[in-house]
Parts: C-alpha cells; structure tokens; sequence
C-alpha cells in the first residue's frame, strides 16, 4: 500500500518524482538547444552529421590532452612522493641528487640484478623438444635472472641498482618508473639487513598510498606486456618480474605488499590465467611457459599460492564439464583451449605437491567448498572422458589425489 500524499513518506516520494521529471525534462531540452546551436552553426558545404562528428572529434582530442596533462602530473606526485618515502626510510641513502653516503665499494658488494639472460626464452619457434627447459614453475627461477656478485669495485655505485634499457613506449615507459623506486626499496632493505644503513620501515604503514601505487603501477605495466598479442622479448620485462619476486618474499616488505595489495594481485593473476586460455598462436608454447612460469614464481608465497590454487581449481572443473557436454553431444570443443589447458594442470598439479611437501594445507584457503566443488563427481567424469581424452583425464587423477592426500595429511 503506497504511503498517503499527506504522510511525510508521501511527500518524499512526490519530490523525488518531481525532481526525476525535471531531470528529463532539462536533458530534453538540453539535447534540443544543442541540436538548433550545431545547425545555426553549421559553415556552408557541410552536412550537420559531419559537423557534429567535427566537434565531437575535436572535443575527444581535447579532453585527451587534458588527460595527458593529468597522467603527467600524477606521475610527477608519485615520483616526489617516492623520493620523499625513501628519504623518511633511509635519510643516509640519498644526499643529493639521489646518490647515497654508503662507500661504493660497499654498495658494489651486495647482490644485483642482471636481465639479459632471459630475453632467449621467447626467441625460437615454440617448438623446442628438448629436455634443457623443463617445467619448473616453483623451482629455482631458471628462466629469470637471478642475483649475482659484482666484483668490479672499480665501478661507481650507480651500477649497483643497473639503468634501464628504455624504449619510448609507453609499455616500457609504464615499468621503468616503478621498477626504478622498487628497487631502491629493495637496496636499502638489503643495506639495513646487512647493519650498513639504519632504516625504519614503519614509514611505509604511515605512507600506504606510494608503495601500493607503485606496485599496482608496475602490475599494470606488466599486464601490458603480458597481454600483447607476442609477449615482446624485453629485459625491462625480466627486470619486473624479478623486483616483483623480491618484493613479495622478502621478509620486511612482504607484509606491506601483500596486505596493501592483495585485491591487485589477484587481479593480476586472474589476468595471467586468462592469457593462457585465451592464447592461440601457432608458436605460443614459450610464451604460455613465460607466464605460467611467472605464476609459478609468484607461488613463492604461501599466502599468493593458496589463492591461485583457488583460481585454477574452478578453471580446470569448468573445463572438464564443458568437454564432457560436448563429448556426450558429439559435439566439436576448443581444441586450443583444450592443449592451453594443459598448462593450468600442470601449474596447479605443482602447486599442490609444494603445498603437501610444506605441511601447508592446514591454512589452505583452498580447504572446504572449492576443493568440495573440485572433487564432486570428478571421478565419473574421469571415466567418461579416460577414452577419448586419456592424458587430461590423468591429469585430472592426479590433481584429485593430491587434494586428497592433502586433506589425509590434515586429518
């Protein structure tokens, strides 16, 4: 029953009615003034649809430059907020101009990293079969460079944190600001561990704003590369996956990363997974191992590999159903869905066993209704796809055994 018009309740209602109608009203009419301005206007010789596309394509180019401008301006507050953070962590570290008051030969004693190593990856055709490059997602990173000793003392510090190789473009331009302060980050935190430099990393809790724009600016450049439609061979690429690595087992900053940008992140991953599935080139099996192995890196983490083994576990059941409809239908399915597949398999087949080998599963998130969901029925479907799909179906075995076996060890 609706309210009486002379209850309070009424009177509301027949305001915001009457405050709907003069919105309609006003765009109406706003619409119509708009339309007699362009014809009044209208130079001779032109049409009023080409004189409209006109403006709106001169307004688009506008409100373009003032976003330019705009982008512009935020990156240049980041970048002074970034110094300013660095300063309040480590007043030591920078002097002027940026440089530090640690001895060069100290700074040039620490670990480094150096990229070049990985642009061979992406290289050859796709079609290697050799067993040189086997998967590996959780092991020792071998696809990624890895730290290595400086020994030149002979060098300035500068080559301490090495300088990029910039493209102008703006893939490259959208890492090399973030990976430039995560470094630093990353550098005083090597320091301060080592008793060289005093720094107070409470700061970043006083200032979540900087390292979560920072990290989510470099997901988001990532994101750009990972999703061309040719992974591009670029060391900048190594060099984010390695300070994004860095960031997220490291002891100190770990916790600020993960707590502050835990919804990027997974963000990031879902993007990852969809990159696979999605993939379709012919030669795409070295880029499918580039980002399954940059899934497998981020797995590092207890906290990030329990949440993917949860973002892979629906993928892989959906895409046994949907097989089993089509083969029950003799019907046709995806064929390269179904060998992208594969690689979700095998990342969370590895997943699991580093899960089990950790005695981990009493944390897992992955516990409960999604692996409950997993595991219903998967045996007939097992059994009903073992003929005609028989290596999917053992992977499918093998992932269930290992959910059980884990919640065994649990029990």
């Amino acid at each position: 029953m609706e309210p009486g018009s002379g209850s309070p309740a009424g009177a509301v209602v027949a305001e915001i009615k009457s405050r709907r109608e003069n919105q309609v009203w006003y765009l109406k009419i706003s619409k119509l003034a708009l339309a007699f301005a362009i014809i009044h206007s209208k130079p001779p010789g032109k049409s009023c649809k080409e004189y409209t596309e006109h403006l709106a394509k001169t307004l688009s180019e506008q409100d373009f430059g003032w976003k330019s401008k705009a982008e512009a301006l935020e990156a240049e507050v980041l970048r002074l907020r970034q110094e300013l953070l660095l300063n309040k962590i480590c007043p030591r570290f920078y002097l002027q101009n940026g440089k530090p008051d640690a001895p060069a030969e100290t700074l040039l004693d620490q670990e480094h990293i150096n990229p070049p190593s990985y642009s061979s990856q992406l290289e050859d055709s796709g079609c290697d079969v050799s067993n040189d490059c086997t998967f590996d997602s959780l092991g020792t990173a071998a696809d990624f460079p890895r730290p290595e000793h400086n020994v030149d003392t002979s060098n300035r510090w500068l080559e301490r944190v090495p300088p990029l190789d910039l493209c102008c473009t703006s893939k490259e331009e959208s890492l090399a600001a973030p990976i430039q302060f995560l470094q630093h980050l990353l550098e005083i935190r090597k320091l301060s561990e080592g008793g060289i430099l005093q720094a107070d990393f409470t700061e970043l809790d006083n200032d979540s704003f900087t390292i979560c724009n920072s990290v989510s600016r470099l997901l988001d450049g990532l994101t750009i590369f990972y999703n061309s439609p040719k992974i591009p061979v670029s060391n900048l690429l190594s060099e984010a996956v390695c300070v994004l690595i860095s960031l997220i087992t490291d002891s100190k900053l770990s916790n600020h990363v993960l707590k502050k940008c835990f919804k990027k992140l997974e963000e990031f991953k879902k993007n990852l997974i969809k990159v696979i599935l999605r993939s379709s080139g012919v030669n795409r099996f070295q880029a499918l191992h580039t980002v399954s192995h940059t899934l497998g890196l981020l797995a590092r983490s207890n906290v990030l590999r329990n949440s993917l083994i949860s973002l892979l576990l629906p993928e892989v059941r959906q895409f046994a159903e949907q097989l089993l409809e089509a083969h029950q239908a003799q019907a046709m399915y995806d064929i390269t869905q179904y060998e992208n597949i594969f690689t979700l398999c095998m990342i969370l087949e590895q997943l699991l066993q580093k899960d089990t080998e950790d005695c981990n599963v009493s944390s897992s998130d992955y516990e409960g209704e999604e692996k409950n969901r997993f595991l219903k029925n998967l045996d007939q479907i097992i059994l009903h796809l073992s003929d005609e799909f028989p290596l999917f179906s053992l992977y499918l075995w093998r992932v269930s055994v290992l959910l059980n076996s884990a919640q065994i060890q649990m029990d």
